[in-house]
């Protein structure tokens, strides 16, 4: 089974040094995903990953890497879902990027679990039909 994955993990991994810790366990984590074939990258988290990132060779060095990850197709019904999902958060006091949302409605639709270390998605869960992925390689 794929995992969504979230832009705080890719980053982790891609564009930061790893620190002891929970660091390490995402780190793992992520590399099995990606050793199975399992992690899954959506558009707007690639375009996350790429942006800010302040000198050319940085910037080409991390696209390069992420051109082994093709792009999870959306869809129209995808973005319609991550609309009824932010005005379902928003209901409940519970405050979410455009993308969390999105990433949400891919997983949600496709009965994928996401994997994350922004706790948001934790609160997303609550409320949403989400699964989450833990460090543990295992479904929280």
């Amino acid at each position: 089974m794929q995992v969504v994955v979230d832009t705080s993990v890719w980053s982790l991994v891609l564009r930061r040094r790893a620190l002891p810790g929970a660091d390490d366990a995402a780190t793992l984590a992520l590399k099995d995903l990606i050793s199975d074939a399992r992690a899954m990258l959506i558009g707007p988290v690639r375009q996350e990953l790429l942006s800010g990132v302040k000198e050319p060779a940085q910037f080409e060095k991390l696209r390069s890497a992420l051109v082994a990850f093709p792009d999870e197709p959306l869809t129209l019904s995808d973005y319609e879902c991550a609309a009824r999902f932010f005005n379902t958060c928003k209901a409940k006091g519970i405050q979410g990027s455009h993308t969390d949302f999105l990433i949400c409605a891919v997983a949600s639709q496709r009965k994928l679990p996401v994997f994350s270390l922004d706790q948001d998605f934790v609160h997303f869960s609550e409320c949403l039909p989400i699964q989450l992925f833990g460090l543990s390689g295992r479904l929280v």
